[in-house]
C-alpha cells in the first residue's frame, strides 16, 4: 500500500456519491463503489489485490465500522417505539418463518447450496439503510413507519448474531462463546457509561472536549470498537459482532449531534467506501454470469426477499408499503459476502449474486418508503417528541 494506491481507493469511493446524486434517491451510494472496485479487482483490471495485508486490514476496519452504523442507527431511543415492538417481532417472525423455507427452495431450485445462508439474508434487515431514510422523509413519528423500524431492528440482530453461527457450523460452540462474551462486554460497558455519564467530572470533560475540539467521544468510540473486535477475533467470533454491539451501546446511550457527524466523517468519508470498493475488487462478475444458477439465485432472492415481506406485512395487518420497506438489506449480504469469501465457504459468483440481490433491495425498500410518506397522515400518528436521531 503507498499514497498513490490509496489515492486511488479514496478516488474509487468517490464513484458512490457521483452516481447517487439524483434526488430520487434510487440509486444505492455502495453501487458506484462496489462497480469501480469491480472495476479495478478480479472482475476488471486486477490492479487491485485484496489479499494484501494492509488492504485487507483497511478493509476490515470498514466492515467493522459499517456494523458500528447499523448499530447506531436501531431507533432504540425513538419516542413510541416500543409499543409498535410486539407487532415488529411478529413481523419479523413471520418472515424468518418463510425465509428457512425460502432458502430451502432457492437452493433446490438452483442446485446450490448454502440453504441456511440464503435464509438468514432473506430474513435479515438493514437498520442502518431503512432508519435514515425514514428520518429523512419525517416518517419516524409515524406508527406504519415505527412498526417496520422496530421489524427491520430485531431482524438486523438476530441475523447478524447468526452469521457467524451458520457460516462455521462445525465450530457453532466456539463461535457461540464469543458472541456471548462480547455481548457480555457490551453489556458490562453500557452499565458502566450510565452510572459514569451523570457524574460532574465525565460532564466537565465533555464540555472542555466540545470547545477545545478534542473528540473525545468518538476516540473512546473507536477505542471500545478496536478492543472489541480484537476480542472476537481472539475469541473466534466476527468482527461484525463486535461493531454492531458498540453501535447498540452508542444508541441506547444517545450522544451529541457532533459525534454523530464525527462517525459519518470517519467511517462514510472514508472506511466504509474503502470495505465496499474492496468487496467489489474480491468479486469476479464472470462467475455471476457464466453460470446460470447464479443469474437465478440473484433473481429469486429478489423475489423471495420481496414476497415474504409482504406477506408478513400482510400478516400482521401491516400495508404492502410497509412490506417493501422491510425488504431493504446491506449489512447482513455484505457480512455474508465478506466472511463467505475469507473463509471459503462461497463462490465470488454466489457472493456477487448476494450483493445485487441487496442493492435491488434497497431500491425496493426507497419505493416502500415512499409510498409509506404519501399515505402518512400529517401531523404524524405518534408525536415524535425527545431528541432527534443523531441526538
Amino acid at each position: 500500500m503507498s499514497f498513490g494506491v490509496l489515492s486511488v481507493l479514496v478516488l474509487a469511493g468517490l464513484a458512490g456519491p457521483l452516481l447517487a446524486l439524483s434526488e430520487r434517491g434510487l440509486v444505492p451510494v455502495v453501487v458506484g463503489e462496489i462497480f469501480v472496485g469491480l472495476a479495478l479487482g478480479r472482475t476488471g483490471f486486477a490492479w487491485l489485490h485484496p489479499s494484501g495485508p494492509t488492504t485487507a486490514f483497511f478493509a476490515d476496519i470498514g466492515f467493522a465500522m459499517l456494523m458500528f452504523a447499523a448499530g447506531m442507527h436501531v431507533p432504540v431511543r425513538r419516542p413510541g417505539l416500543a409499543r409498535e415492538l410486539k407487532k415488529g417481532a411478529v413481523a419479523a417472525g413471520a418472515a424468518a418463518v418463510l425465509a428457512v423455507g425460502s432458502g430451502w427452495a432457492i437452493a433446490s431450485v438452483t442446485g446450490l447450496s448454502h440453504a441456511a445462508l440464503y435464509a438468514i439474508v432473506l430474513a435479515s434487515g438493514s437498520a442502518a439503510v431503512l432508519v435514515p431514510s425514514l428520518d429523512e422523509f419525517g416518517l419516524l413519528g409515524n406508527r406504519t413507519a415505527l412498526t417496520v423500524a422496530a421489524q427491520v431492528a430485531l431482524a438486523d440482530v438476530a441475523s447478524i448474531v447468526a452469521v457467524p453461527l451458520v457460516l462455521r457450523p462445525h465450530r457453532a460452540l466456539h463461535a457461540l462463546i464469543g458472541v456471548l462474551a462480547v455481548a457480555a462486554c457490551a453489556a458490562l460497558l453500557l452499565l458502566a457509561l450510565r452510572a459514569l455519564r451523570a457524574t460532574e467530572v465525565v460532564r466537565r470533560v465533555r464540555r472542555l472536549s466540545k470547545r477545545r475540539a478534542w473528540a473525545l467521544d468518538l476516540r473512546l468510540s473507536l477505542l471500545v470498537l478496536f478492543a472489541l473486535c480484537w476480542l472476537a477475533t481472539r475469541l473466534g467470533a466476527s468482527i461484525l459482532i463486535a461493531g454492531f454491539s458498540v453501535g447498540l451501546v452508542v444508541a441506547a446511550i444517545g450522544g451529541p449531534k457532533r459525534f454523530s457527524r464525527q462517525v459519518t466523517g470517519v467511517a462514510q468519508g472514508f472506511f466504509v467506501p474503502f470495505y465496499f470498493v474492496v468487496l467489489g475488487a474480491r468479486i469476479d462478475v464472470r462467475d455471476l454470469v457464466r453460470h446460470a444458477a447464479m443469474i437465478e439465485l440473484a433473481l429469486l432472492l429478489i423475489a423471495f426477499g420481496v414476497a415474504l415481506h409482504i406477506v408478513a406485512a400482510l400478516v400482521t395487518r401491516q400495508s404492502v408499503a410497509a412490506g417493501l420497506a422491510a425488504t431493504v438489506q446491506l449489512g447482513v449480504p455484505a457480512a455474508v459476502a465478506t466472511l463467505g469469501l475469507q473463509e471459503g465457504v462461497i463462490t465470488s459468483g454466489v457472493a456477487a449474486a448476494l450483493m445485487v440481490a441487496a442493492i435491488a433491495s434497497i431500491a425496493i425498500g426507497d419505493v416502500g418508503v415512499a409510498l409509506i410518506s404519501r399515505h402518512a397522515e400529517r401531523p404524524t400518528d405518534v408525536e415524535a417528541s425527545g431528541p432527534p436521531l443523531s441526538a
